[in-house]
């Protein structure tokens, strides 16, 4: 399949090309160009899936269906245009002596290896790739988290790859074990790590292993995902690293891994019987929503303060997966997407406030709208859109979600009310203060790049008030898969 190879191939061939030419004054427009390339060859493949169906190709080696599609547009969609939002951006870091030329370019290479590894996780048929493709994508963040080469930069990138990397360990080991199981119904061999295998005899493999392994494999990638008490690497990863590499981190690589978390789940539902898998990632989603959002109110860097609402919305989305069924998966699906869309253009305007004020302290950052009225409503209405307040597409996730546990769980709605207004408080309050209070702040030496910003909140808008046919049919067939 022509365009699977593209959005793989792509991303590499731009990493290889920018390690090697990154440093020229082009590279940030060739960083955008491999972007808009693999975008379309994201949507060509969407297409294709969507009116043929699943796809297996190149010897059962990787495996398109509508649930990793949709991830795999959504991610070379944020990607481009943080892509667009990184020239800008990162010509300011330049010109304030924050990165030198060098850096640039590993800059710019590690963003589409990033880029490549999370497509490669996505796509890959294989259970063993998607463990390996999720430990090269913790290689290549830790390298752009320490970009400044700051001593808190390092510390965070550090923190991230000794958490992250006792978190995939434990995912390596639940995978073992689901190898194991699987070899005693479908004989040793590549064929016993296969989703597609894997699919077809999920109510035959044994139980208590398949239980035991998704412990693992839930305390693993929801380490990746940033799910409390598993989380500490997350907020510090945020603050200390690029803006642009913040906007990915919540946009997509959190995606990717509950995308993992999910598709273990639907075999191991099959195989146990019973509901413990969906109980046990309500709980970690419980846990994070409140976790996240009681330490809100603890913050003072504004990066910090989005990292952990990040942490709250995975939360949210992982308690609807959990929940399992068709109406609770299509909220969890909205609302990755709208928590995708949402998150990075607030990040996107966070990385021009911050440029501006020259602080990421969130009361040395006031009146936005004064001098830079098009920062400052990016940032209230990112702000207001994330809140979850009609009518964005947040809220119409939150209100699938919320009511379907009213519905299944009353015991579970209370909590999350709990937390979604707690959190709420916390953002909204500190928001005012940042975008209408009083200011000496100076313009930016470069026009910002706020295009991203508002196509970004425009989609979140579209799909609070509508969502087109074709995407509530798209969103229909991967909830019906996974719920």
């Amino acid at each position: 399949m022509t365009e699977l190879l593209l959005v793989l191939c792509l991303p590499l061939i731009g990493a290889f090309t920018l390690g090697l030419r990154g440093d020229r004054p082009w590279a940030a427009e060739a960083n955008a160009s491999f972007s808009l390339l693999t975008l379309l060859a994201a949507l060509a493949l969407t297409a294709r899936v969507m009116s043929l169906g699943p796809q297996v190709v190149l010897a059962e080696l990787f495996f398109v269906d509508a649930f990793n599609v949709f991830l795999v547009a959504l991610t070379a969609f944020v990607g481009f245009t943080t892509s667009l939002f990184s020239r800008v951006y990162m010509r300011v870091e330049q010109d304030r002596g924050r990165v030198t030329v060098r850096r640039l370019r590993l800059y710019h290479a590690m963003y589409q290896m990033f880029m490549f590894t999370m497509f490669l996780a996505l796509l890959t048929n294989n259970v063993g790739i998607l463990w390996v493709a999720l430990e090269a994508a913790t290689l290549a963040t830790v390298l752009l988290v320490s970009l400044y080469r700051t001593p808190e930069s390092i510390e965070a990138a550090w923190k991230y790859f000794i958490l992250c990397g006792v978190g995939i360990a434990q995912a390596l080991f639940g995978t073992i074990l689901l190898y194991v199981a699987a070899e005693r119904v479908l004989g040793a061999g590549g064929s016993a790590l296969l989703w597609t295998h894997l699919y077809e005899v999920k109510d035959q493999l044994e139980p208590t292993v398949l239980g035991i392994a998704f412990v693992f494999l839930l305390v693993g990638y929801g380490t990746k995902v940033g799910l409390a008490p598993l989380h500490n690497w997350l907020p510090d990863a945020h603050a200390e690293g690029p803006t642009p590499i913040s906007a990915v981190l919540s946009g997509l690589l959190l995606n990717v891994a509950l995308y993992a978390v999910v598709r273990n789940k639907v075999l191991v539902d099959a195989a146990v019987g019973n509901h413990l898998p969906g109980y046990l990632m309500m709980g970690f989603g419980l846990l994070s929503v409140l976790v996240a959002a009681f330490f809100l109110y603890r913050q003072k860097d504004v990066k910090r303060l989005f990292a952990y609402s990040s942490i709250e919305h995975m939360g949210i989305a992982t308690f609807a997966f959990g929940m399992g069924g068709p109406v609770a998966a299509f909220g969890g699906l909205l609302h990755m997407t709208a928590h995708s869309l949402t998150k990075s253009a607030i990040f996107f305007a966070v990385g021009h406030a911050v440029q501006k004020t020259g602080t990421q302290v969130m009361s040395d950052i006031r009146g936005l709208i004064h001098h830079s009225p098009a920062v400052g409503w990016g940032l209230m209405i990112g702000g207001i859109a994330i809140l979850g307040i009609p009518p964005f597409g947040v809220f119409a996730s939150e209100f699938i979600i919320l009511t379907t546990a009213m519905r299944d769980h009353p015991w579970a709605a209370p909590v999350l009310l709990l937390g979604l207004g707690v959190a709420f408080a916390a953002i909204f309050t500190r928001l005012q203060a940042m975008v209408f209070g009083d200011t000496t702040a100076k313009r930016l030496p470069r026009p910002p790049a706020l295009l991203p910003v508002f196509v970004h909140l425009l989609l979140v808008l579209v799909l609070g008030l509508y969502i087109p046919p074709y995407l509530a049919a798209w969103y229909r067939q991967a909830a019906a898969m996974i719920g």
